[in-house]
């Protein structure tokens, strides 16, 4: 057991919070999407198809795909930023430079992982199967991204937002603007609070040729381009909202999102960084749970 808990703790499992109910969002908007829609104008993508298939199965493989994919995206980060991380002393403790796993284990478990996200996806849909390297190549990608550009925050982003769509994806097929919004959503609010939690980094940074926006820029003009992000994630709510029709139920859901996001910029400033993990786990971790559960709220019963 104590091999499991380090390997989750590798990981970091629990912030799996921040893009899982994303992606039950974007299953929740596809299987109302197959409720609806016209089977006899929807044959070429196999619609009928999927509509025979156990809906808590797709479910499953869905949760599957989003573990193994962010474990390995975890993983390779753990093992190519192994040095750095030794050097850090805000870092030092973790798995690998600690000595708790060996580098050569973690490696195999980005493979391993990553080989299973690709299967998963083969029992899902062609197109989910398809498009699987190009997941992987994002969101083990990002990894690389701080060696060359400050623009890294947006990569994790996009990383992220592509479980409301990959999930609307393997329901049904087909993309769609919703689901693509919330994905817009997704990309403008990671990229926001990495932002806030990178800037404990910054001289750590600017020492070591990585870079951040914390690192380019300094604490008090990167708060205020995560500031920006996260009115263009609130306005992406918003538009989604408005696009979808949704009913007060939803709009509830976005009051607490954007509270949430108001209020970690609340408590964290440039020259005070100590609730910075409060900011980064907590608030945002409120804010997609809470949201999701909303927005799921409405689209089957609003």
């Amino acid at each position: 057991m104590s091999v499991v808990k380090n390997y989750l703790s590798l990981i970091k499992f629990s912030h799996t919070i921040f893009a899982m109910p994303f992606a039950l969002i974007g299953f929740s908007l596809g299987i109302y999407k197959l409720a609806t829609i016209n089977l006899d104008l929807s044959q070429d993508i196999g619609i009928e198809d999927l509509l025979n298939r156990n809906p808590w199965v797709l479910l499953l493989l869905v949760v599957m795909c989003m573990v193994f994919a962010r474990s390995a995206a975890m993983a390779f980060n753990r093992y190519l930023d192994r040095q750095f991380d030794a050097k850090n002393p805000r870092t030092a403790i973790r798995e690998i430079p600690a000595g708790i796993l060996k580098a050569d284990s973690v490696l195999m478990f980005t493979i391993f992982c990553s080989v299973a996200f690709v299967a998963t996806t083969w029992f899902i849909n062609p197109l989910c199967f398809y498009l699987s390297p190009v997941a992987l190549l994002v969101v083990l990608g990002y990894s690389f991204t701080k060696r060359f550009t400050a623009l890294c925050h947006l990569v994790l982003g996009v990383g992220l937002s592509l479980a409301p769509i990959g999930a609307y994806l393997a329901v049904t097929g087909v993309f769609d603007w919703l689901p693509l919004l919330f994905s817009f959503t997704v990309i403008c609010w990671v990229s926001g609070f990495d932002i806030i939690y990178a800037l404990q980094d910054e001289e750590f940074d600017k020492n070591n040729q990585l870079h951040s926006i914390p690192a380019a820029l300094g604490k008090v003009r990167a708060l205020i381009v995560s500031r920006s992000l996260h009115m263009l994630s609130a306005g992406f709510v918003i538009s989604a909202g408005l696009l979808g029709d949704f009913t007060f139920i939803y709009w509830i859901g976005v009051a607490v999102f954007v509270g949430m996001l108001v209020y970690q910029h609340s408590i964290v400033k440039p020259t005070d960084l100590r609730r910075v993990n409060i900011a980064f786990m907590t608030a945002n971790g409120i804010a997609s749970v809470v949201f999701a559960v909303f927005v799921i709220t409405d689209i089957f019963f609003g």
